[in-house]
């Protein structure tokens, strides 16, 4: 009998793990605290004014919708405008990183800029985009 498991499955396991730390800090340069958003009617809707990061040039957060296995980037582009993207590499759908100025897949060395769009592959198609809007009250929904 073969206990050992594969690469992709050790990856998608430990993306798990970062899920299950919910809205706790994760150390590490590329690691992003984790904070967990419930759908209501297909939409997350996060305060903005809750999450200082979302309010300044280069300003990211990870976001784990409760009842999906792999969370989502929000990413501030400029006042009032943000990017949700999917975290799901298009290549072999490994769960990929988000770093200072760029997104990574661990798997297979795809390498994503901030919107999104490849810049080096294997993977040949940008990672999804969900639907955003800013509210007047200042609320965040994403659309899955």
């Amino acid at each position: 009998m073969n206990d050992s498991i594969g690469r992709r499955r050790f990856v998608e396991l430990g993306a798990g793990a970062v899920v299950a730390v919910g809205a706790g800090q994760l150390s590490g340069c590329a690691s992003l605290a984790t904070v967990r958003a419930e759908p209501r009617d297909g939409v997350i809707t996060l305060s903005v004014r809750n999450y200082p990061q979302l309010n300044r040039p280069g300003g990211q957060l990870k976001v784990a919708p409760v009842g999906s296995a792999r969370p989502m980037f929000v990413i501030f582009r400029e006042p009032g405008h943000y990017l949700a993207l999917s975290s799901v590499c298009t290549h072999l759908e490994c769960t990929v990183e988000l770093e200072s100025n760029r997104i990574v897949c661990p798997c297979h060395g795809s390498t994503y800029d901030r919107e999104g769009n490849v810049l080096r592959g294997p993977a040949e198609r940008s990672l999804a985009r969900y639907e955003t809007r800013l509210t007047d009250a200042g609320e965040l929904e994403i659309r899955l």
